[in-house]
């Protein structure tokens, strides 16, 4: 039998116990989707795995808090819950990582090591980082089935994978062909046109490129000649000129009236002698430079569209290393991509067929930030709809496909391929194919690796044991959600779907949640690139700066990428403070999680560990009220007594009921707010302070009458607390879990209750008996007098003084709410005398009754200066050079807003600087 007892020693701090407590549910096996809760009711999804490239930062965080939340809220209504952990190999990334790290650490490259030898040290690598991914999904609290961690290249999904490329290659959905694909020079292979980005370009920009001491420059248009026979030439406009080696023809619109002479003609190569021919194509724009274009087939998407067309070759003249190769001639072999560049430009002035430069805007293809990307033509494997899934990398799923060579073939003969789950599989369907003997075939499997996305577009089912039939897969497939970032859509879940449909029959799941993206103060999307990513640990635990310095100068980012996280190291010139994994989920499920992106700040986070500290005291007072009474009775035998009694009790009832619908629409936001709102404002602030004078026993009726005014509002507290804390539950797991096992010996719980985790989840129901709309109604009127009350004496800095203060209304029932509990009013605000009651509701607090003047007129002097310094300095952003053009729309329109907000409080301030402060309220 597992138990906790854990106490609370003096001075320790509270967040010492975390691990204790997440181990105690785990070694109860309360995360467990076998867990027998209820018959019939399942709830599944999976994370989307993180890359096992580094640690995860805030925008994985957002990802686990909305993720558990869900996960322990079904959990508490019974269902039978499964939410796997899992890490994706993320084949080019981790290669890219590795291979930075052995080039930082040891001076070698990957083509250093034989394949195996690199691959032991991607798989330390991955062994590593795994497991502080791990680690960091354990701090964050998250309710996993840790028993089924599951890996992308584990020998299972392996499998699947491998499963799924043979049906779909049986099918006709995969083929092999030759085709022009998106090429990174700086890793050596093909990526995917979704994985392309494009950077916008005004004009003349030098960028860094891998391999490149110096920036290249980039947005310039260079026109040259080709000479025709004659004395005649066409000129052409190119911003690669590098890559007119491998130039087969000159393209000309057949409505252009200046080319209709040369529709049939040639001109000839300057460096190579080779005739091109001049074809015409209704796609050239004429506009576009002098209207006649160079076609370079083997290194431009449209080019090689056009090349078929026409049935023209492709040369290929930039290499998959981004090196010039031999079909350049001498003088170019060799030489870098970028270099050839200006030689190419010089040869063209010594022909004196170069016709000037100019800036041209244009959209420049990316990876990575890196503007190296090139057009290349590589034989690979596509899913229809030209996907290409071959990849030339070492680390990932190699392709199950084989070569196959005959005895007696020839080198000329087309290459045939094969595909099998294994090399005998392969070998036997080759022999059936072309009715050989299988001694007489020779294999050779492909060394490309499948896309990263193929894999990934798998894992709803291949997770639950796909291709087999196990229980996982009929009980839990589909996922019953699919909760991930926005920025997903096409990367990920439009592949899952397209494969979940083709391999299961089926959607992977019944429904899609998309969460925005998390964004630095400056509207940035968390990237490792840009060095502005968060460690959530960082924010749990808190760090100091020098220490956030240490980590980036430890870390495996690039020199550049080094530089920029130092200067986004300087948003936390005193580091962050500990704020707890509890403040950090409840603040990261605060933000609406559709249409607007999350600027996560660390000074919300801190606004939320307040809000624990308050838990921790309103619990604290809660044991020592039900310390000093009798045990508190049952809920449906708790009727509450009195107006505060009825108004708490049914704000608590509105409260489950706004928690109800916000975990079904799945909007966290509007949970999240509706408990900090009940906790802080309702109970803390009224209820509590209002039940004072009756637990003290205060009160002019019978010494009965008090005791039992005493016990309901003592089993009133207990419950609000009780259920508030099971409500908060999926969002704050170890405080509720710590805070509730503290009031668990004054349940009437027959003792198989151990721990609020697998607790039933408030239901409204539940709590019919305690709701009571117009006590509700009506005291929200005295919540507002209470609010400002308290706020006319903070304005005033009023600690000891007991200055007379006074409500008017025009409403008689306005005026009634607020005498009929006018004794509650005085025990809210502290012995601020309310008194008096006029026509227009109003309170008004004297400040000539015992008031220093003297005093009030200089705080009032400095609070004028304050406002008038904070607008200033508001106004200031926005009058810097280049304001509109520099700054980002999101940050402008946040200036825009502080400065109405610094306005609106000086005008404020303004209009109620007098000796005698008034608030109206409506």
């Amino acid at each position: 039998k597992i138990t906790y007892t854990a106490a609370l020693v003096p001075g320790e701090k509270k967040g010492n116990r975390m691990l204790f407590l997440f181990l105690f549910c785990l070694a109860l096996l309360f995360f467990d989707s076998k867990q027998p809760h209820a018959v019939d009711k399942y709830f599944s999804l999976c994370i989307p795995p993180p890359n096992v490239t580094g640690t995860l930062h805030l925008g994985h965080a957002l990802t686990v808090a909305i993720e558990d939340a869900l996960a322990r809220w079904r959990r508490m209504q019974g269902y039978k819950v499964l939410w796997l952990p899992g890490c994706d190999h993320a084949g080019i990334a981790t290669q890219s990582v590795v291979e930075r790290k052995l080039m930082r650490e040891q001076g070698q490259c990957r083509q250093d090591y034989s394949r195996e030898e690199f691959l032991k040290q991607v798989w330390r690598w991955k062994n590593e980082k795994g497991d502080e991914i791990y680690y960091q999904l354990r701090k964050l609290g998250a309710s996993l089935d840790w028993s089924r961690a599951c890996f992308t290249m584990d020998p299972g999904f392996s499998s699947a994978v491998t499963e799924a490329f043979i049906r779909l290659c049986d099918s006709g959905l995969i083929y092999r062909s030759e085709g022009l694909v998106n090429w990174s020079c700086a890793l050596e292979s093909a990526i995917s046109d979704i994985e392309v980005d494009s950077k916008e370009l005004s004009g003349r920009t030098l960028l860094s490129v891998p391999g490149y001491e110096q920036k290249v420059e980039f947005g310039i248009m260079v026109t040259f000649a080709y000479p025709l026979e004659g004395q005649r030439e066409v000129a052409v406009s190119t911003t690669r000129p590098e890559t007119m080696l491998g130039d087969v023809a000159i393209a000309i619109h057949p409505d252009d009236t200046r080319y209709k002479d040369l529709h049939g003609k040639h001109c000839r190569h300057p460096f190579t002698e080779r005739l091109l021919p001049i074809v015409t194509d209704s796609m050239v724009d004429m506009a576009f430079g002098t209207g006649a274009v160079k076609v370079t087939p083997a290194h431009d998407h449209t080019d090689f569209l056009l090349s078929q067309r026409h049935s023209l070759p492709s040369l290929t003249v930039i290499g998959g290393n981004g090196i010039m190769t031999s079909d350049c001639g001498q003088w170019l072999e060799g030489v870098k991509r970028f270099d050839a560049r200006e030689r190419v430009i010089t040869a063209l002035m010594e022909r004196k067929l170069f016709r000037g430069k100019k800036e041209h805007p244009m959209s420049l293809p990316i990876y990575l930030q890196a503007a190296e990307l090139s057009g290349y033509i590589t034989p690979r494997f596509c899913v229809l709809g030209d996907w290409c899934i071959s990849r030339q990398l070492w680390w990932g799923h190699q392709i199950p496909a084989y070569r196959v060579t005959l005895e007696n073939s020839k080198d000329t003969e087309e290459e045939q391929w094969v595909w099998g789950r294994s090399a005998a599989e392969a070998r036997q369907r080759a022999a059936v194919k072309f009715g050989v003997n299988p001694d007489a075939i020779t294999l050779t499997q492909d060394p490309d690796v499948l896309d990263t996305w193929f894999s990934s577009g798998l894992f709803p089912f291949a997770m639950l044991g796909w291709p087999q039939q196990t229980e996982d897969l009929k009980q839990f497939y589909p996922n019953s959600i699919l909760e991930t970032g926005s920025d997903l859509i096409f990367f990920w879940v439009a592949r899952m779907v397209m494969l979940g449909r083709e391999l299961t029959g089926q959607l992977p799941f019944k429904q899609v949640l998309f969460h925005s993206l998390v964004r630095d103060k400056y509207g940035r999307k968390m990237s490792k690139s840009l060095g502005n990513v968060i460690d959530p640990l960082d924010v749990i635990s808190g760090v100091s700066s020098e220490r956030l310095q240490e980590k980036v100068r430890e870390g495996n980012l690039d020199p550049r990428e080094s530089i920029v996280a130092m200067e986004a190291q300087k948003d936390f010139p005193k580091g962050i403070p500990e704020c707890g994994t509890d403040a950090l989920r409840f603040a990261l499920c605060s933000y609406k999680a559709q249409g607007e992106d999350v600027s996560l700040s660390v000074s919300h986070v801190l606004s939320c560990r307040h809000f624990c500290n308050k838990m921790w005291q309103t619990v604290r007072f809660t044991l020592a009220t039900l310390h000093d009474a009798s045990l508190p009775t049952s809920l449906a035998e708790t009727y509450p007594l009195s107006s505060m009694d009825r108004w708490i009790c049914s704000r608590l009832h509105s409260t489950v009921q706004q928690c109800e619908r916000g975990f079904e629409s799945y909007e966290l936001h509007t949970v999240t707010s509706a408990l900090h709102s009940f906790w802080l404002h309702s109970l803390c602030d009224v209820y509590l302070e209002s039940i004072k004078p009756v637990l003290k026993g205060e009160g002019c009726c019978s010494e009965e009458q008090r005791a039992r005014e005493r016990q309901v509002a003592a089993s009133v507290l207990y419950h609000s607390v009780s259920i508030s804390l099971a409500l908060l539950s999926p969002f704050m797991p170890f405080l509720t879990e710590e805070l509730w096992q503290r009031l668990l010996p004054y349940t009437d719980s027959d003792g198989t209750s151990r721990s609020l985790c697998v607790q039933p989840y408030p239901k409204t129901s539940q709590l019919e008996h305690w709701c009571f709309p117009k006590e509700e109604a009506d005291f929200s009127l005295v919540e507002e007098v209470v609010r400002v009350a308290r706020l006319l004496r903070a304005q005033c800095q009023l600690t000891k003084e007991r200055p007379d203060c006074e409500r008017t209304s025009t409403v008689f029932a306005k005026a009634s709410i607020t005498t009929t509990i006018a004794h509650t009013l005085q025990c809210l605000v502290n012995d601020v005398s309310i008194y008096r009651l006029l026509m227009t509701l109003s309170l008004s607090v004297n400040l000539q009754n015992g008031i220093n003047a003297d005093k009030q007129r200089a705080l009032l002097s400095q609070r004028r200066e304050k406002l008038a310094s904070k607008l200033k300095q508001a106004l200031a952003c926005t009058q810097k050079p280049n304001y509109t053009e520099k700054v980002p729309d999101k940050v402008r329109k946040d200036t825009e807003n502080k400065v109405g907000t610094e306005e609106n409080g000086q005008m404020h301030f303004t209009k109620n600087c007098t000796y005698h402060i008034s608030h109206k309220m409506k």
